[in-house]
């Protein structure tokens, strides 16, 4: 399949607040519940070691995303791992419960963050997770570029692969919604009214996810942005697919040399 970079209601300025914060919440259950990321946990441990801090910046956060296993994974060997939520759009209220849920561990950002643009004041080992799909050649390659420029290390890590199954499994991702919707905390009545009675929420999803997979780059797609970057020999880059279940999660990781 073709890379195909349709538009996602998520990206759209004009689309409503609180719909697109049901659509991440519902991205952070599903990744929490089934622990996506498992399989990328040493790739993650690479990073932050190659970081030289104790700091994860993460980048495109949406709902707060998978980190509330990951970081049950992560602290078996590094205890004391601090990690930020930032996004362009960012989920405040995800955000709050997750610093709730474990606030020696997670603090977040509460202004807008470009991750073409990352502010110097945000350290550590920057990371995307499902977001990087969101991006056109062009900003994907500024992402890494600007992380190159920083000299900081940085890691992608995608949900899904650009093949017809996965196309598939998106056409069914409504049923999905519909059934964990009453599970997903903190409850509230809007999730709800716009799951069941009037179904925005399982159409944007369906939309945005089928979309997501058009938009997905492959490995090798990765690796040509990655070689378009300056000074990109100063760095080192990982790229492949891992799998955790039936998950596979295309990843890039890069860090500085030495």
């Amino acid at each position: 399949m073709s890379r195909i970079h349709l538009f996602e209601f998520e990206d759209l300025s004009w689309f409503p607040k609180n719909i697109r914060n049901y659509g991440t919440d519902f991205l952070q259950f599903v990744t929490n519940k089934f622990d996506f990321y498992k399989g990328v946990v040493p790739l993650i441990e690479k990073g932050i070691e190659k970081s030289g801090t104790n700091q994860v910046l993460d980048m495109g956060s949406g709902g707060s995303g998978g980190w509330k296993t990951l970081i049950q994974h992560l602290k078996k060997n590094n205890p004391s791992l601090k990690v930020q939520f930032s996004d362009y759009y960012p989920n405040l209220t995800a955000f709050e419960q997750a610093v709730k849920l474990d606030p020696e561990t997670f603090s977040y950002i509460k202004e807008p963050v470009d991750a073409r643009n990352v502010p110097s004041s945000a350290r550590g080992f920057r990371t995307q997770f499902l977001s990087f799909h969101h991006f056109k050649p062009k900003d994907a390659k500024q992402i890494l570029q600007n992380a190159v420029d920083a000299k900081a290390p940085i890691g992608i890590f995608e949900g899904q692969v650009r093949d017809i199954p996965h196309f598939i499994k998106n056409l069914l991702s409504p049923i999905s919604v519909i059934l964990t919707t009453p599970f997903i905390r903190p409850f509230k009545f809007g999730r709800i009214f716009f799951t069941y009675f009037i179904p925005i929420v399982p159409l944007f999803v369906w939309w945005d996810g089928i979309v997501s997979v058009l938009r997905t780059y492959s490995v090798k797609e990765m690796q040509a942005l990655v070689d378009q970057l300056e000074n990109t020999e100063s760095f080192e880059w990982e790229i492949g697919v891992k799998k955790t279940g039936p998950v596979k999660v295309p990843y890039l990781i890069g860090f500085p040399k030495g």
